[in-house]
């Protein structure tokens, strides 16, 4: 069997799987002698925000990720191990600006209005594949920081998000369990369609990320993904988590997700996804993603990201009024990315603008319009 042209092609984070056009994740290879080959990409990524109204903030931050992938096969199948760093630990507890984004804490307090650093394990992972027949292997994933098999792949991970420098405010109902302290994952993969369940922890990482947490496998997900060309790929999911989240201690959760992903092959990408949050106790919360980049020529790229959340995090004290209250919100975001190739690194620069459509209630918290900015410089290197 053939695994270099059928592992790589629309591989995502973790186990996810991607259209077979996509190629953002493949990297630099290295012949490591025989048939064994490591991986590596990564990006540096200055940014500027200035996110307005009274809840709003500015700040100059960077982002960073490291990642390299070892594969060797052996008759019968082959072996995959994996790493993912950042350096992003070294910023704040809380992250930088992002409004409307909610998730996890910072000081102990919950964070709102900001999106919390990555960690600086963001994965140590091994997959073994063993071929059942022809392009079809049954697969074994784990390790103690990893991602299962629930919602699309993460966002830093896929095309239609690569020049975006802010993490989606659906961050988590989509893919907040990219990073995840303990997951084992088993499968079936074929070309055109990937079955899989994982065991794994259902807490999400505490505010202290340069450390590798204890991990669990206290929750469980299933995962259908299916190719119908090697253009698309639509995958659906649920799970349930044992109190992902710190500030609701008590409260497990059912989530659910759906997506539909696009590349051309040439210069267009696109995904759209739903997903639905059922706290146990506690409210179903729902939301929508749309997003895209367009390549225009070999420098110019066009790139936007539509979002709609209902969510009911956003006034944490619990003598506010409007505590536990489930406001309906909507992003809308454009930006522009000028790319420079350089040898094997490329720089991109550009800037993104946002708006937001919410309830009237919101007003004191958020002023009228309130609106986000970027400016950004970032290098990459392998994808």
């Amino acid at each position: 069997m053939d695994h270099a042209t059928m592992a790589h092609g629309g591989e995502g984070s973790g186990t996810s799987r991607l259209p077979a056009n996509e190629t953002m994740n493949h990297g630099a290879m290295i012949g490591l002698g025989g048939e064994t080959t490591l991986m590596v990409h990564g990006y540096a990524w200055g940014v500027y925000t200035d996110q307005t109204g009274p809840r709003g903030d500015e700040k100059v931050y960077v982002q960073s990720m490291a990642m390299a992938t070892v594969t060797t096969p052996f008759e019968g199948g082959k072996f995959t191990a994996q790493t993912m760093l950042s350096l992003e630990p070294a910023m704040r507890h809380d992250g930088y600006p992002n409004l409307f984004a909610t998730g996890e804490v910072a000081y102990g307090q919950p964070l709102v209005d900001r999106q919390h650093p990555h960690d600086l394990f963001m994965e140590l992972s091994a997959r073994v594949d063993l071929d059942l027949a022809p392009d079809v292997t049954a697969f074994v994933y784990g390790g103690p920081v990893g991602e299962p098999a629930l919602g699309p792949s993460a966002f830093m991970h896929r095309a239609s998000a690569r020049y975006n420098p802010e993490a989606p405010i659906t961050h988590h109902w989509f893919d907040s369990t990219h990073i995840t302290y303990g997951v084992v994952t088993g499968g079936i993969a074929a070309k055109s369609f990937q079955l899989e369940a994982s065991a794994f922890r259902g807490r999400e990482p505490d505010e202290h990320r340069w450390n590798i947490e204890t991990p669990k496998l206290d929750s469980w997900s299933v995962r259908a993904s299916f190719a119908p060309s090697p253009a698309y790929l639509l995958q659906a999911s649920y799970g349930h988590l044992k109190e992902p989240e710190e500030q609701h201690p008590g409260e497990d959760e059912n989530r659910f997700t759906a997506s539909a992903h696009f590349n051309d092959g040439k210069e267009l990408s696109a995904m759209a996804a739903f997903s639905s949050k059922n706290r146990q106790p506690g409210e179903t919360l729902t939301a929508w993603l749309g997003e895209v980049n367009w390549d225009i020529d070999r420098h110019h790229t066009l790139f936007g990201r539509v979002e709609n959340v209902a969510n009911d995090e956003l006034f944490p004290d619990h003598l506010d009024p409007l505590h536990d209250r489930k406001f309906r919100v909507s992003k809308f975001q454009a930006g522009y990315a000028y790319r420079l190739p350089l040898g094997p690194a490329n720089l991109a620069l550009g800037g993104t603008i946002a708006a937001f459509a919410k309830p009237n209630a919101l007003d004191a918290a958020y002023g009228s319009n309130p609106m986000g900015y970027t400016l950004f410089a970032k290098l990459s290197f392998g994808d």
